[in-house]
């Protein structure tokens, strides 16, 4: 699941005439960046959801596989838009994306699926230490124990790469919510987890992080 139906507040005037998704960070859309690691770890089902200009996100994903998940009524929030998308993304645990953002190093999502244990786990997100946080401002989202159970706190920041079962979205009573309301349940269960990437990772939420994400991905040899 590419979540691409954000309005692009913070990224504003670009926002103005295109969704965040495709405006360009190193020659191409920020949804781009994202298919390129969607097709390098070989994930066969894709769904983008889209509400700002949705017919512009569309368009650019015509000559995709990738299946369209219309917010473009309500949006509903990560929670939501994931719910809306289930009857496309299938049964069993997905694996979701923020698409605005850049990344260096290992794979996000195939490091996620090497980690992922069904028997232990409800969700395994992806964070970066906060020193690795680019264009990223706040305290951190997530403590973690030894064995990668994690809780809430200040100090590893949240990546918008995640593999999680999808039940207990139907728990959730409002029509648009965020994937913390879910997250919450799984820690209270125990049974929320998290890895480190390595790598490098860049926050594209403004147009300040357009210029941060393009030096990170030229020191690292990247574009």
């Amino acid at each position: 699941m590419l979540f691409a139906a954000g309005t692009g507040t913070r990224m504003w005037p670009l926002t103005a005439d295109k969704p965040k998704s495709l405006i360009p960070v190193a020659g191409k859309p920020l949804i781009d960046h994202a298919l390129c690691l969607v097709a390098e770890a070989r994930i066969p089902n894709v769904v983008a959801n889209v509400h700002h200009f949705p017919d512009l996100v569309i368009k650019h994903l015509a000559k995709t596989d990738v299946q369209i998940s219309d917010e473009r009524a309500n949006l509903l929030e990560t929670g939501g838009g994931l719910r809306h998308a289930l009857p496309l993304l299938g049964e069993g645990p997905v694996l979701t994306l923020n698409s605005d953002a850049v990344w260096t190093g290992r794979n996000p999502l195939s490091q996620l699926l090497k980690a992922w244990d069904s028997e232990r786990m409800d969700a395994l997100v992806l964070l970066v230490e906060p020193g690795n946080a680019r264009g990223h401002k706040g305290p951190g989202d997530f403590l973690r124990d030894a064995e990668f159970r994690l809780r809430r706190g200040p100090g590893l920041v949240y990546t918008g790469a995640q593999i999680l079962k999808t039940g207990l979205l139907a728990s959730i009573p409002e029509r648009a919510f965020s994937l913390n309301r879910v997250w919450d349940l799984m820690l209270e269960r125990g049974r929320l987890y998290g890895i480190v990437h390595s790598g490098g990772w860049c926050d594209v939420g403004s147009p300040e992080g357009i210029v941060e994400a393009e030096g990170m991905l030229n020191a690292d040899g990247d574009v």
